[in-house]
């Protein structure tokens, strides 16, 4: 189920008609402020970054054409009867599906005719590129292992929900049968228990050099923080960028003028301490500014998590109780707009880390990205277009 942004929290009243787009380069955002004389709520400006939204534009045609291949592969014999797509996608899908049939004949072929009922199947190109992606997901498994450990080891109790995991399953690369595929493969590492009626991924080896945040681990690569905590001491730019163990790559936009007085207390933000995010989170009072720090260390590692560290609003949200995020998520992701940035390009609000992106280009892709897009790349798009957002399955 998919959420739009406005819908993020219903316990969220302030921001219920919040994100109201005023020109295509920013949106207004109300802010509670105290007022008198019945003056209205000042509204501050929330930045558009076109490169991040045109990420969701690019995503539309290869989202089509990798779910109709996953569709045209779980049939028996590998072809789908075109009658029976409708079936699959629904009544108005099936239309934007069979524009993506005739559209792209180096990937799909329609077979049959007066006799025999028309069906779609891949091409023997398309289907020779097809068969790699056993070994994309084969090379990917170790990393998937870790990341879903890390997945448990951020939460307060050590185990999520297995119907949130499947909510992200995509996000995280894994396969739609996980459960059956790769859980019951390390049973040193997980176990599935129920609680309360609701299956749970339970973590059952707790590892420490895996408590290592991505953002640290960047630091570390960098020579700004060694495992003996050495640093480099450096001021702060006028970008709001810091080299120290405890600062986050910031971004702001184009149409964003910090003043001296913002610089000043971003300063003091990125050089304070705050817990590490694979600390439990009952032990902080939230009301800490360490405590509130740290929380956005969550949230940015739960994003790095990713394939394209990215994930819709709603799978955000979804997470509240495990890691105890901001009853106000939202406006918790709008204040650190430098680090996250939420669209609403697309049919679902998605929240991009920011530092991960090139412009609308993913830096660093994983092997199923890589062959997401070498399948693609069948329908002459370019492949650098491709790198700049897979599709959510």
């Amino acid at each position: 189920m998919s959420l739009s942004l406005n819908q993020l929290r219903k316990s969220s009243v302030h921001t219920k008609h919040a994100l109201m787009s005023q020109k295509n380069s920013c949106m207004l955002i109300p802010v509670n402020h105290k007022s008198s004389g019945g003056r209205r709520p000042k509204k501050k400006i929330y930045h558009r970054v076109h490169e991040l939204d045109k990420v969701m534009d690019l995503q539309k045609k290869p989202s089509l054409i990798l779910q109709l291949k996953s569709i045209i592969q779980s049939q028996k014999h590998h072809s789908l009867l075109l009658r029976d797509l409708e079936k699959q996608v629904g009544f108005v899908q099936k239309w934007n599906f069979m524009t993506v049939i005739e559209k792209y004949p180096s990937i799909f072929r329609v077979d049959g005719g007066s006799t025999t009922p028309p069906s779609v199947r891949l091409t023997g190109k398309a289907q020779k590129i097809a068969n790699d992606e056993a070994e994309a997901r084969n090379m990917m498994e170790p990393t998937l292992v870790k990341n879903l450990r890390k997945l448990l080891m951020l939460s307060v109790d050590c185990r999520v929900p297995l119907e949130k995991i499947e909510f992200i399953e995509t996000e995280l690369g894994l396969p739609s049968d996980f459960k059956e595929s790769l859980i019951p493969k390390y049973p040193d590492i997980f176990s599935v228990k129920e609680v309360k009626g609701k299956g749970y991924l339970q973590l059952e080896n707790w590892d420490s050099s895996l408590a290592v945040t991505a953002r640290e681990e960047r630091l570390a690569r960098e020579g700004i923080m060694n495992f003996a905590g050495a640093q480099k001491k450096v001021r702060v730019s006028k970008d709001g960028n810091y080299q120290g163990p405890y600062a986050f790559r910031l971004n702001f936009p184009a149409g964003f003028r910090p003043n001296m007085s913002y610089l000043a207390e971003l300063e003091k933000w990125q050089k304070m301490e705050f817990p590490s995010p694979y600390l439990n989170a009952r032990r902080f009072e939230a009301k800490d500014p360490k405590a509130r720090k740290r929380v956005v260390a969550v949230l940015h590692e739960l994003l790095s998590l990713t394939m394209e560290k990215r994930m819709t609003s709603a799978q955000l949200d979804a997470f509240y109780s495990e890691y105890l995020l901001p009853s106000r998520l939202l406006l918790c992701l709008i204040k650190h707009h430098g680090m996250f940035y939420i669209t609403n390009k697309g049919a679902r609000s998605t929240v991009f880390l920011k530092e991960a992106y090139d412009g609308s280009n993913l830096i660093d892709k994983c092997p199923l990205l890589l062959f997401y897009s070498k399948f693609v790349a069948l329908s002459g798009r370019k492949e650098m277009d491709l790198h700049g957002g897979m599709p959510s399955l």
